[in-house]
């Protein structure tokens, strides 16, 4: 076939095209003739409605009610512990009593450890442990999540409110500070899940999350390397260099092998307990156990034998009573408001993170759903009513509630039974604390560590996605080298950069059909789809074009179109060349496009039309549709406006 005769065919085709245009299809009226989408600010009012529909819901259930019902039925929305407790039986209060008991003998010794990890005295563990959980299981919808202190969260107020005041100089400001960010990681907290806002954690994605806690994990390792050894001095810093070169100049001062020996001693004891529980799912209660029986060994040793007196750190006094008031301790009026609030909001993602993912796991595995925003509340109220009450930053801990579930529990009246017990060991057993080596109480804290280290996840995540890992490793090597809040900042960063970039440079797909149907999918992945002869199909894979990515996306087609006429065809000896005389784009993915969007599609059309091609778009969505009949653009391409990618090109089909 000449040259000139392939010219002439592609003349008449494109005729026959622009007098077809005239005549749309009744199937393309649907597309052209939709109404107009909401406007946005229509959009708006319907968020803000689905917002506040469920609690509008509950109030017309509620009018339907009356007297003694009305208020029932509003006090259990607010406290489901009023539901399920009516059904409560004598069987589910032996196992609640037999969990609760067991995950308190882990969190009495955690919450202690934890408490000196965020630069607290001791007793500020404890009343974590005491009333936040009594306050989750009023108001709390999840019947496994145990309450209290966590490691990473621990880390993370020492890390950054000792930038603001020194505890080694001033431990009063200190813990005012920690309890005022206490107050608004719960304000956060509580504002997420009565907004709806807890998309806004998913910022934080799971590969982020699982670098994060690994590289925060091994910080806290070598933080508790000052109570292993015994060292008098040791770097404030989080990062692995400032921590590796203060354990080194340490080593060369005098210290106590009396403390590594203590504590290597029982952190042995207590991973080999962890590692019997693993081999025989029965000793589930051996790792809590184990922490206790620790603590209670140690301090016995240590009280017979005197070995205070030889060099051995103990913990020395804390306070006996219940959760004192600290509402005057609240520092609102601090120079320091802004850097605390900031504090808060990254306590608050962090740790509704930890105890919702936890809280949603358990809760699919025993078939039952998790109100996202409901757990929020709760722990928001949870951490509010803390802060007043001498609790630092509380949320549901992954390995209490695994124990927790291990041992039976049933309902949240373990979390009662946990709280009560952590009750009459403030009232009661405080002054036995006395001699408890500090040794024991960083062995605990590494004891708890492999459990955040999940090297099996992010192998996982480096097969599935390698963005996805990217994201892993900075978090990962952001808080190991730098600082926990560092790593966070990281996180996001990468994450924000893949959206951004897949945004931003979207990709193309050439579409052919399947043989034998009317399914248009992409040609590389199916190498039996079929092209149509003299048209080219091209799926955006992107929901928006917009103005970052309009040119990219627009240069991507002509370049299809080059590619395409380019690749020869060798027939019998004869090389023949393809002409596109149609191209056609798939809009099915689009969700919508402005200004710079439809500008690019006019320069597109403008650049085919100048080389004898002609432009249609196949399955427009509302928005998209709507927006290129009032740019006139629908006019401007003949009305080339399909329902389907199969009905543009059988119309292609029928002109020829």
């Amino acid at each position: 076939m000449d040259s000139s005769a392939q010219m002439e065919d592609v003349e008449v085709v494109v005729d026959d095209i622009e007098k077809k245009g005239e005549e749309p299809n009744e199937r393309s009226e649907w597309v052209l003739n939709a109404p107009e989408p909401p406007s946005p600010w229509h959009v708006f009012v319907g968020s803000v409605s689905n917002t506040i529909s469920q609690y509008q819901e509950k109030a017309y259930g509620l009018r339907s009610q009356s007297g003694p019902k009305l208020v029932l039925s509003f006090l259990q929305a607010i406290f489901p512990v009023l539901d399920w407790g009516r059904n409560y039986t004598a069987i589910s209060f032996r196992n609640d009593l037999l969990a609760g008991l067991t995950v308190a003998s882990l969190c009495i010794p955690q919450g202690i450890g934890y408490a000196t990890l965020a630069r607290l005295d001791p007793e500020y563990g404890l009343y974590t442990s005491a009333l936040p959980p009594l306050i989750y299981a009023m108001m709390g919808s999840s019947r496994e999540v145990a309450i209290g202190p966590v490691a990473v969260v621990s880390l993370l107020l020492s890390s950054m409110v000792q930038k603001l005041t020194d505890p080694s100089t001033d431990p009063l400001g200190y813990t005012k500070l920690v309890l005022t960010a206490t107050l608004f990681a719960g304000i956060f907290q509580a504002a997420f899940g009565l907004l709806r806002l807890g998309f806004l954690l998913e910022f934080l994605s799971h590969a982020a999350i699982v670098g994060f806690t690994a590289g925060a994990a091994i910080v806290i390792g070598l933080q508790q390397l000052k109570g292993l050894f015994g060292f008098q001095r040791f770097t404030n810093e989080t990062d692995v260099v400032s921590v590796t070169i203060s354990v080194r100049q340490s080593l060369d001062h005098p210290w106590n092998y009396s403390n590594l020996v203590l504590g290597c001693s029982f952190l042995i004891f207590m991973l080999a307990c962890r590692f019997l529980s693993k081999r025989n799912r029965k000793l589930f209660w051996l790792p809590a156990i184990s922490s206790l029986a620790s603590v209670i060994l140690s301090t016995l040793a240590v009280f017979v034998t005197r070995a205070d007196k030889h060099g051995v750190q103990i913990v020395k006094h804390v306070k006996a009573g219940l959760n004192p008031s600290s509402v005057h301790q609240l520092q609102l009026n601090s120079p320091y408001i802004a850097e605390v609030a900031k504090i808060g909001l990254v306590a608050a993602v962090i740790s509704l993170t930890e105890s919702v993912s936890v809280g949603r796991s358990f809760a699919s595995l025993r078939g039952y759903h998790l109100d996202g925003n409901k757990e929020m509340v709760s722990i928001g109220f949870m951490n509010i009513i803390g802060s007043f009450t001498s609790s630092y930053v509380a949320t549901g801990s992954f390995s209490r509630t695994a124990v927790n579930v291990a041992a039976g529990c049933e309902t949240a009246g373990s979390n009662i039974v946990m709280a009560i017990t952590v009750v009459i060991s403030l009232l009661c057993f405080t002054k036995l604390l006395y001699f408890t080596p500090m040794a024991i109480l960083a062995s605990i804290i590494l004891s708890a560590l492999p459990g955040l280290i999940d090297f099996n996840e992010a192998y996982r995540i480096w097969k599935l996605d390698k963005l996805d890992f990217l994201a892993c490793a900075g978090a990962f090597f952001g808080a190991l080298f730098s600082s926990v809040e560092t790593g966070l900042l990281v996180a996001v960063a990468i994450s924000f950069t893949n959206i951004i970039m897949m945004s931003i440079r979207p990709g193309t797909e050439a579409l052919g059909r399947l043989p034998e149907t009317d399914l248009f999918c992409d040609a590389h992945q199916y190498p039996m789809a079929v092209k149509t002869a003299g048209v080219l199909i091209i799926r955006i894979k992107s929901a928006l074009l917009c103005f970052a990515n309009a040119n990219f996306v627009r240069q991507r087609i002509m370049k299809w179109i080059a590619h395409e006429e380019e690749e020869a065809n060798e027939n019998e000896g004869v090389i023949t060349k393809r002409i596109i005389q149609l191209v056609i784009i798939d809009a099915s993915n689009l969700m919508n496009i402005d200004t710079s969007g439809i500008s690019s599609l006019e320069e597109l059309h403008k650049s085919l039309v100048s080389h004898g091609k002609q432009l249609a778009i196949a399955n427009p969505r509302w928005e998209v549709i709507h927006k290129l009949k009032s740019a006139n653009f629908v006019k401007t391409i003949g009305g080339r406006v399909f329902l389907t990618v199969a009905e543009a090109v059988g119309c292609k089909q029928d002109r020829v």
